[in-house]
């Protein structure tokens, strides 16, 4: 296969045996992550690689098949992991006692992918590991190779900007997971008391739309009655559609499905709260077309190979939208200064101010254009199932 580098290639370290990667954050950061830790684990086939991660990545990687041998769950520290009890001499006690339990690893090369360096930089170099690589902004702590750190610039591009300086290549750009029979199995179960399959003429069964209402932040999510308005004009057409999100989340579903007219609800189900990660996996990859803002959820299902029509604000495309567009399609929202305060709204990052206020920054988005690719999507899916089967059946 042709390898791809991003950015410079240094020359790989010798007698790797044991890697650490160091990422934090979310469901989509550990996605971004992933293309970098799959280079990492082709030029170091024999390395065994530790994630250090959040219970969330724990969770999703549990007994799955991939680069990652295990996740060492992160203690709560600032900078690495927000959080912890309240009791700082306690929270202090527990990172010192996890950065012991590292050292006694011996890494022999350890990859930071989190963030720029300033409170992630001096952690990874606890670890005590024979080699480090990572980014860095100018006032973070050196590691012994980095790459600098721009806030605008694609996070898996970022990380397989790094896994280069450790010599290693790639050969996909785009996150992906494998999906195991476990997270089918949970899926099955969570969808056998609505999945009422309404078989059409020719006996297929409904096309199944998953949407993803929430983001982490409140202004990266698209209006709620953006998403009742496609939920309506989909079931209309004869879709399933699948509420999903974490139990936070519930409510916002809950809010959409009641704008949806009474007589149409029966085929929009929320399942918010309602599944396991593996279970999400699951109903991600049966689903024909899964719609989010620029969330965990959407990035999940883009790694399973389900295609997604994304809602982004135009910074976060910079950094997070997928790469390519014949199975992903984005739709962004441009607003560039706050409507009530006028601050700026891109200069964000570690150093730059943020207003209190909270306003929706995909509010403009079209419903009757994200609703056009949702049915693009779909008719490309059949049309590739279709192909499918008749290769099988003539082989």
């Amino acid at each position: 296969m042709n390898e791809t580098a991003v950015g410079p290639v240094a020359p790989p370290f010798e007698s790797i045996g044991s890697i650490a990667v160091l990422r934090g954050g979310g469901l989509g950061d550990l996605l971004f992550a992933m293309p970098a830790i799959h280079a990492l684990a082709a030029a170091y086939p024999q390395a065994r690689i530790t994630l250090l991660g959040t219970p969330l990545h724990a969770e999703l990687l549990a007994g799955r098949p991939g680069p990652v041998d295990e996740v060492a769950v992160l203690p709560f520290a600032e900078g690495v992991r927000p959080g912890g009890s309240g009791d700082t001499a306690a929270d202090a006690q527990q990172v010192q006692d996890f950065l012991a339990r590292m050292r006694e690893r011996e890494f022999d090369l350890a990859v930071q992918v989190h963030g720029g360096g300033r409170f992630s930089n001096p952690f990874l170099l606890e670890l005590g590991a024979k080699h480090t690589v990572g980014t860095r902004t100018e006032d973070a702590a050196e590691l012994e190779r980095t790459i600098p750190y721009h806030y605008y610039q694609h996070e898996v591009l970022r990380a397989l900007e790094v896994a280069g300086m450790a010599g290693a290549t790639t050969t996909a750009l785009s996150p992906r997971i494998e999906v195991t029979e476990h997270d089918r199995d949970e899926a099955r179960t969570a969808l056998e008391e609505l999945t009422r399959s309404l078989p059409d003429a020719a006996g297929r069964r409904a096309p199944r739309l998953v949407i993803h209402p929430g983001a982490s932040d409140a202004r990266r999510q698209w209006p709620v009655e953006s998403f009742a308005a496609l939920a309506t004009r989909a079931v209309t057409d004869g879709y399933q559609v699948l509420l999903v999100g974490a139990g936070a989340e519930a409510e916002l579903c809950r809010r959409i499905w009641e704008q949806v007219p009474a007589e149409q609800r029966e085929a929009v189900h929320v399942l918010a709260g309602k599944l396991s990660l593996p279970g999400l996996v699951g109903v991600l990859e049966s689903a024909d077309v899964m719609l989010g803002n620029d969330s965990g959820p959407r990035h999940l299902a883009q790694a399973v190979g389900t295609p997604t029509v994304g809602i982004f604000w135009a910074g976060n495309m910079i950094m997070a939208a997928p790469l390519e567009r014949s199975r992903h399609r984005v739709h962004l929202g441009w607003v560039t200064h706050c409507p009530e305060c006028g601050i700026d709204v891109t200069q964000v990052g570690w150093n730059a101010p943020r207003c209190d206020h909270t306003f929706p920054l995909t509010a403009a988005v079209s419903v009757d254009e994200v609703y056009a690719n949702i049915t693009a999507l779909t008719a490309s899916g059949e049309l590739l199932s279709a192909g499918r089967q008749l290769q099988s059946a003539t082989e």
